[in-house]
């Protein structure tokens, strides 16, 4: 399976202390030099770098093409990590993208591709026994008080999917 990552779930991931869920959900994952950047130069994720410098099963690839990166950057206003991860999963006849944005996952459905977020991530976990439902609660506990974005709604649909009676 070919999956490849945006930005936001690999951040979502590390700052629950969930990015194991990635090996242990698709061995390998994919990441734009983009999105490596972001993660590694950015000061905002100083605390990430070495996590994400370090880690076996992210791949940094490159996307062949870079005009369609910066034409696809210039029609849609979706950032290079976005972009660079959408053209990489056509290029590459990808299974699967990981992106939370509404924007980008608004492009990735005109593009016909298969996509998950982060709360997919703990329900994929969930449904295969790797996450409990207390877990789960504690993830979206984490994020939530990280100020990680998130929508009430579908955490909400989230815990009620695990059969959990809280609510955020």
């Amino acid at each position: 399976m070919i999956v490849i990552s945006d930005t936001t779930p690999i951040l979502s991931l590390l700052k629950a202390g969930r990015l194991d869920l990635l090996q242990k959900l698709y061995e390998s994952v994919i990441i734009p030099e983009a999105v490596y950047n972001e993660l590694t130069i950015n000061p905002l994720f100083i605390d990430e770098k070495e996590k994400i410098a370090e880690c076996p099963f992210l791949r940094v690839e490159k996307a062949k093409n870079l005009k369609s990166v910066r034409i696809l950057r210039d029609v849609t206003g979706l950032n290079a990590g976005e972009s660079e991860a959408l053209i990489i999963y056509d290029e590459k006849q990808a299974d699967l993208l990981l992106i939370d944005e509404h924007k980008g996952r608004s492009v990735a459905k005109k593009m016909s591709v298969e996509y998950i977020g982060t709360l997919g991530i703990f329900m994929l976990a969930y449904d295969k026994k790797i996450l409990s439902a207390e877990e789960i609660e504690q993830c979206l506990n984490i994020l939530l008080n990280k100020n990680i974005r998130l929508s009430r709604r579908l955490c909400n649909k989230v815990l009620c999917y695990i059969g959990s009676d809280k609510t955020v």
